[in-house]
């Protein structure tokens, strides 16, 4: 029965690969063990919540070239995109932000 509980188990766990990381500093590797340590996670799920944030919501640079091509050109009228951008920055300074910044 162990056995049969351990498969129901092991077969509704997510799938998971190994990455290995060779050469990492020491010094590097004691700040990981400091950090996931003070978390209370094992060096294995910090390491994996760290390369989680990093690719979460983020595009590669083929995707995001793909997406700007596919909105087509864009009309500026009579102004230069400098021009637009100094009118953005004295519209900026004209309506600060509620803690008076601009």
């Amino acid at each position: 029965m162990k056995h049969a509980r351990h498969m129901w188990h092991a077969s509704h766990m997510p799938r998971t690969k190994m990455i290995q990381v060779r050469n990492v500093p020491e010094k590097l590797h004691r700040e990981l063990v400091r950090r996931a340590q003070a978390q209370g996670l094992t060096l294995t799920d910090y390491i994996t919540r760290i390369l989680e944030r990093e690719v979460r919501g983020r595009s590669t640079n083929a995707e995001i070239i793909a997406r700007v091509r596919a909105r087509g050109p864009i009309d500026l009228g009579d102004m230069t995109p400098a021009e637009l951008v100094r009118q953005a920055r004295r519209e900026a300074a004209e309506y600060p932000d509620d803690d008076g910044e601009a």
